[in-house]
């Protein structure tokens, strides 16, 4: 029985590198907590001869350390001498207990690389000759490395201009769960939760596999929240403050970009967000902006037309908007903190913006709903200031139709009332008009329960598409 939920894409390729004739280089990046390390150690569990695991903020002889041990423990019938002065000789070292080892594939992972490179210790030079000069050649060896840094991953490894360049042979980036995925996790941990629970539980933590992990049988998802968010012991009580810290070095201005953002829902442009987060307009936080996107923080979202001035920076880290929204500076702890918020005009705020970001992460169940699955389509955002409209989710189709997509989250089939509807009427004339689109313009409702029936969604509303919808695989 599979013990790994979800990740069926990612063991597949895992698994034909154990098939293969050739040394593989394998990368996998993603951000903090989404399992990395479970993956490789789960889909490798016999295949692994050597592991090592970096350590925050470490020093050159630490990690030497740290490796010497490690060494020792995957050979432990061997007397080392001492300790590797430098990351040539811990190399030789790795190499000598290798060659003796007769694996068919023998799989070495290196866990949390950007700590083992400390400043100027020369582990990316070592890494590289040992690549070069000997695991390049020997079809035996798969070389695994993680990393939660994306950022550092793609600039220093994958993209590297130097003597790694193009030696990476395969890369997965590791995304949190889909809510299919989150879904099928809980059914293998029988945790019993409807879905609109579950989407609950996902507008909080996300699909992060190390929170989910945290969630008990027999409760709800508001208790749950109370527990993990309010509670002194609550393992996201203060998961913020060491998230960013790290991922990032200088991490301050990684922080200031999120919190602009989580202030503006809707998102903000480059020159809003330079404003909002009094940060330089310079190429250190145009770094940061790339490093929080690739690290799926923060997204892009293109104007409709793909005008590129215009780009709106969206927070779409569930955790981190949830924090900053109800628990940075709340003096309210404990059961019930959360459970006493429900239905409060700053809850219904919150969970519109936290199910939008869902439906921006979950395009392609989306799509699939529309029947449009393998059709080139554009995502945009769309905003009118002379007329007071803005669309948030537009589906440019090559089929020529565009699909202005309304997303409303409540616990009920959403009805639409006489004003709502004039309001969806005047944004799509306005959106007619303003963009003098020639194709033919669907109006789509993305609710949690689909619509009720009346006269103002009968024959005015295209396409419905709910909940179950997106708990749908890709």
């Amino acid at each position: 029985m599979n013990t790994i939920a979800g990740r069926k894409e990612e063991q597949k390729l895992m698994k034909m590198l154990l098939e293969g004739d050739r040394p593989e280089f394998l990368a996998i990046y993603g951000r903090r907590r989404v399992g990395k390390t479970f993956l490789v150690r789960n889909v490798y569990p016999k295949e692994i001869v050597f592991q090592m695991t970096g350590t925050a903020n470490s020093t050159t002889q630490r990690e030497l350390t740290n490796f010497f041990t490690s060494l020792k423990l995957a050979d432990p019938g061997t007397e080392y001498d001492k300790c590797p002065e430098n990351w040539f000789a811990a190399f030789r070292l790795l190499q000598s207990y290798l060659e003796k080892r007769k694996d068919r594939k023998k799989v070495i992972f290196f866990d949390e690389l950007p700590w083992i490179d400390t400043p100027r210790s020369d582990f990316i030079s070592g890494l590289e000759h040992f690549w070069n000069a000997w695991a390049s050649a020997r079809p035996d060896v798969v070389l695994v490395v993680c990393g939660s840094a994306a950022s550092w991953m793609i600039n220093n490894l994958i993209n590297n201009k130097g003597g790694l360049y193009n030696r990476v042979t395969r890369r997965i980036r590791l995304m949190p769960f889909t809510l299919f995925e989150t879904e099928e996790y809980f059914r293998m941990k029988k945790i019993i939760l409807d879905r609109y629970q579950i989407v609950q539980l996902y507008m909080v933590m996300g699909g992060i596999p190390f929170y989910l992990n945290e969630i008990m049988p027999g409760k709800s998802a508001a208790q749950e929240i109370d527990r993990l968010c309010y509670t002194e012991t609550g393992l996201l009580r203060s998961e913020y403050k060491n998230l960013y810290h790290s991922l990032f070095n200088r991490a301050q201005k990684h922080i200031a970009i999120i919190e602009a953002l989580a202030r503006k829902s809707k998102g903000l442009t480059r020159e809003e967000l330079i404003k909002s987060s009094r940060l330089p307009n310079g190429g250190n936080t145009t770094k940061a902006i790339n490093e929080l996107e690739e690290s799926g923080f923060l997204s892009k979202i293109y104007p409709f037309a793909r005008k590129k001035k215009n780009i709106l920076y969206r927070l779409i880290d569930p955790y981190s908007l949830f924090y900053l929204k109800f628990m940075q500076d709340e003096r309210a702890t404990g059961s019930g903190s959360w459970l006493s918020r429900i239905d409060h005009p700053s809850w219904r705020a919150w969970s519109g913006y936290a199910y939008e970001n869902i439906c921006f992460t979950h395009i392609f169940q989306i799509k699939k709903a529309l029947g449009i699955s393998g059709v080139y389509t554009e995502i945009s955002s769309w905003k009118n200031a002379e007329h007071g409209v803005q669309v948030d989710l537009i589906i440019d189709r090559r089929d020529q139709v565009i699909s202005l997509c309304e997303i409303k989250f409540s616990k009920d089939p959403y009805a639409i009332s006489k004003s709502y509807r004039s309001e969806l009427e005047k944004k799509r004339s306005a959106f007619r008009t303003q963009t003098k689109t020639r194709k033919t313009v669907f109006l789509t409702m993305i609710t949690t329960f689909g619509l009720e029936e009346n006269k103002h969604s009968l024959g005015f509303v295209q396409n419905t598409i709910d909940l179950n919808d997106l708990f749908k695989p890709a």
